[in-house]
């Protein structure tokens, strides 16, 4: 004997849309609660808010004394931060960095090797005493966030590249132990330390590429 459902073919398929209609709320939920989660998550902790306490424009004539630098190549052009051929020098800021902060710039590399590259958390305004970020490096081949050694084991690597010409916007976040890197909008790579680097230095920093920077902004959070 049939069941009055199987009987009744307007009523098996209303109840097999019903079934259906369930699972896919299900499924919805689900979903949604995970966006949720992702959302308020480490991943965008610090993007936004804070308090403001350096921003450089480079609106005027000379760097000044807001830096420190042992090498002479460094200058400003037509509002941009310039350099080519520093060879590892530096530009460092003398303003020193919150442990718990965001830092932001534009950049943009004239040439195809890319190599556009900061260091942040620094222990002396000196190369390689902190963290180094490096987008293109190495011919364009390659990105790096490293801890002291560039070319260290323990670095994270991904295969964001520059493009000539174009400003790529950088954006580092510390709120706790791992420093988080984005360009352009997009977490490029993170690196989780267990002994965090606890320097206060940021620095501009070029090998031979001819760069731009520009619009530096420091925030505590």
């Amino acid at each position: 004997m049939k069941s009055p459902i199987e009987g009744n073919s307007f009523l098996h398929v209303t109840w097999r849309v019903a079934i259906l209609l369930t699972v896919v709320l299900a499924i919805s939920f689900t979903t949604g609660c995970a966006k949720k989660k992702r959302k308020g998550g480490a991943a965008t902790d610090g993007l936004a808010g804070g308090v403001l306490i350096f921003t450089d424009d480079f609106e005027r004539q000379a760097v000044g004394d807001q830096y420190t630098t042992r090498s002479k190549r460094w200058s400003i052009v037509d509002g941009w931060l310039h350099i080519q051929g520093d060879k590892n020098e530096g530009l460092w800021l003398n303003v020193p960095l919150p442990d718990r902060t965001r830092v932001e710039f534009d950049a943009r590399s004239m040439t195809d090797d890319g190599d556009i590259k900061c260091e942040i958390f620094s222990a002396e305004q000196r190369h390689q005493t902190g963290y180094i970020a490096i987008l293109g490096g190495w011919h364009n081949a390659l990105s790096v966030l490293a801890r002291k050694d560039e070319h260290g084991e323990d670095r994270m690597e991904c295969d964001a590249k520059v493009t000539r010409g174009q400003t790529h916007h950088f954006v580092f976040v510390r709120t706790e132990g791992s420093l988080r890197w984005y360009v352009d909008g997009r977490l490029i790579l993170a690196f989780a330390d267990e002994d965090p680097l606890r320097g206060s230095f940021f620095g501009f920093n070029n090998w031979l590429t001819d760069i731009y920077f520009d619009n530096l902004t420091v925030y505590r959070l």
